[in-house]
């Protein structure tokens, strides 16, 4: 009985080292990604320049980048009986950013693509040829269809920071507490 419970073992160590090689970055869909939201990202982005931290940090010293934090903002609950508190949890961004949440959905609605359109146009200051950096953070997908939705949009220079906030803080590089960009009529 325990030399079969040790072949047993053994052959489902064997499966979990296969099945762990054969893990890896998903391949680049064609269109943008529709759910699934929080998993493991392509390690591409066709038209895009896709940033390690370090590569991240040096644009971000150099001051020859915009950063672009698509992070989805979640609302106010509704219902909430009179009187309760509600409190935004804190989004720490890198500092200088400007965040755009919920621009990142695989289908947005046109008041959410001017929204971002706009957004867009104030990081670039009205320069398509503007570098921009879009983020959010590890395994989102959020900021791939963002930074490629961007390049849709006409933007020549686009950079995807696959790692986000949580490569950032990890090599213990500046963070601010963020603000979402105003949406019209706020």
């Amino acid at each position: 009985m325990g030399h079969l419970i040790s072949l047993l073992f053994g052959m489902l160590s064997l499966a979990c080292a296969s099945a762990y090689a054969q893990d890896g970055p998903p391949p680049e869909p064609e269109q943008y990604r529709m759910e699934n939201y929080r998993a493991p990202t392509p390690a591409t982005l066709r038209g895009a320049r896709v940033l390690t931290t370090e590569e991240a940090a040096a644009l971000w010293r150099s001051g020859s980048a915009a950063f672009i934090d698509v992070l989805p903002h979640p609302p106010k609950p509704q219902g909430l009986p009179p009187g309760t508190v509600w409190r935004d949890e804190p989004r720490q961004d890198i500092q200088g950013s400007i965040w755009l949440p919920d621009t990142g959905y695989g289908a947005i609605a046109a008041v959410t693509e001017s929204y971002l359109r706009a957004g867009l146009e104030r990081a670039s200051g009205g320069d398509r040829s503007k570098l921009l950096v879009f983020y959010c953070m590890e395994n989102c997908w959020m900021s791939w269809n963002a930074a490629k939705r961007a390049l849709s949009l006409g933007y020549e220079k686009v950079a995807w920071y696959p790692e986000g906030t949580d490569g950032w803080k990890r090599a213990n590089l500046p963070l601010q507490t963020a603000r979402p960009e105003p949406r019209p009529g706020e």
